[in-house]
């Protein structure tokens, strides 16, 4: 189901919890919410659909990907960049990413993962993560 996105950054600051398989129907709406809106985003954490948990979906190239309790484990080759934001109002941010994370999460059948991602890719994962961490560009 397409949820309505949150935009309260007292909401959107909290930290969230891990996620368990009986989240699964967060992650299901998390993913068919960020398809919805494709034209403009990328990449969507739970707590932008108004549940704290540790779950990101993202468009990884043309496949829609779904995270549960992903944690960046290493990082490298700092930048400087802005980015916008569906749940916050107004321009682009400046922030800092990294070209290259390695990330560890659990798929959709809980099984543990750790996967290395660069670019673009790399960076909405960046973004979405620091929204389960409740941090806000």
């Amino acid at each position: 189901m397409v949820r309505e996105l949150v935009h309260d950054p007292m909401f959107l600051g909290i930290k969230s919890k891990p996620a368990t398989t009986e989240d699964a129907d967060v992650a299901r709406d998390l993913l068919e919410t960020l398809m919805a809106h494709r034209e403009n985003c990328v990449g969507m954490a739970a707590n932008m659909i108004g549940k704290t948990l540790r779950i990101i979906a993202f468009i990884d190239g043309v496949k829609p990907v779904v995270m549960y309790n992903p944690e960046i484990v290493s990082k490298a080759a700092p930048y400087e960049t802005e980015e916008g934001c569906l749940s916050l109002i107004g321009a682009p941010r400046k922030t800092t990413r990294y070209k290259t994370i390695q990330v560890k999460y659990q798929d959709s059948r809980f099984q543990c993962k750790t996967k290395s991602y660069t670019g673009f890719t790399a960076q909405i994962i960046q973004h979405e993560i620091d929204h389960c961490d409740g941090v806000l560009i």
